[in-house]
């Protein structure tokens, strides 16, 4: 029966028009910023300088995965958890706003059943997002330059991520992988405020404040040795994944509370939407 339901859930959601402004907008600067680096000398004069800056051949890193990973950071920034949390955002709350809820509930669907296909469908739009996202870079990448070594300038830590072609792409897609997470927090992040009873637009934007807010604090100086108290500071393990041997510890330790958090969503959102009155 649960399959059934979230059959159903997706084929609503990837049925909407609006759930594919993020795949839309996502390859859209994806495919504008590796077009700028190709035919554009600024920024390419700048990657080049860069790279041998560091003492790197250009020849060797000005490649696929070089410019993948560079289009990857800034989206994953700022693009990514707006369109995941638009989404997780409208899950519950829409379905109030056009005033289909109390048809929903009149049906044999217990309403912890029905938040439960809600996120899961929510969660798998998050993965599916990303996977789009991580293979359109490459593949865009790979009409303008050729295959080769990775190099990339993470910006959380400092991490200098200098790899051979097959050790690159072991971390591309490690890394591409573990954003699953990142989005899938976000969303359920929006997804909680979405049970409660307001517009979807509320439930995203005080996800994407929240999100913001712990950001904000958290790269304040005088606070960075409360850093790991930040959920935000948990969402770039992402780019552990591109350190030159992976910290297991470290990845274990993030992927765990990034779990328990996203739990504790799930628990706060089912209880508010199980005690509200859908009737008034």
């Amino acid at each position: 029966m649960l399959y059934y339901q979230l059959r159903n859930e997706l084929w609503k959601l990837f049925g909407k028009k609006r759930t594919y402004i993020g795949f839309g907008m996502c390859l859209l600067a994806e495919g504008l910023i590796v077009l700028l680096f190709r035919f554009a000398n600024g920024p390419r004069r700048e990657l080049v300088h860069q790279i041998e800056m560091m003492g790197y051949s250009s020849q060797k890193f000005v490649t696929n995965l070089t410019v993948a990973t560079g289009v990857m950071v800034p989206v994953a920034f700022l693009l990514l958890p707006l369109y995941v949390a638009l989404v997780g955002g409208d899950l519950m709350a829409k379905e109030a706003e056009d005033g289909t809820l109390r048809m929903i509930l009149s049906r044999p669907i217990s309403r912890l059943r029905l938040v439960t296909t809600k996120w899961m469908a929510g969660a798998i739009f998050s993965i599916v997002l990303v996977l789009v996202f991580g293979g359109f870079g490459i593949a865009f990448a790979s009409l303008f330059f050729p295959s080769g070594a990775l190099y990339g300038m993470m910006p959380v830590d400092h991490i200098l991520a200098v790899f051979e072609q097959a050790e690159g792409w072991q971390h591309y897609i490690a890394a591409t992988l573990m954003l699953s997470v990142n989005a899938i927090t976000i969303m359920s992040l929006a997804w909680m405020f979405s049970c409660c009873n307001i517009k979807p637009a509320a439930a995203t934007i005080l996800a994407l404040s929240l999100m913001l807010i712990s950001r904000v604090i958290q790269d304040i100086p005088y606070f960075h040795e409360w850093q790991q108290w930040f959920f935000t500071y948990h969402l770039s393990v992402w780019m552990k994944m591109f350190e030159k041997t992976f910290p297991i510890p470290a990845i274990v330790q993030s992927v765990s509370i990034l779990c328990g958090i996203n739990l504790t969503f799930i628990i706060i959102g089912a209880s508010i939407f199980q005690m509200r009155d859908i009737k008034s």
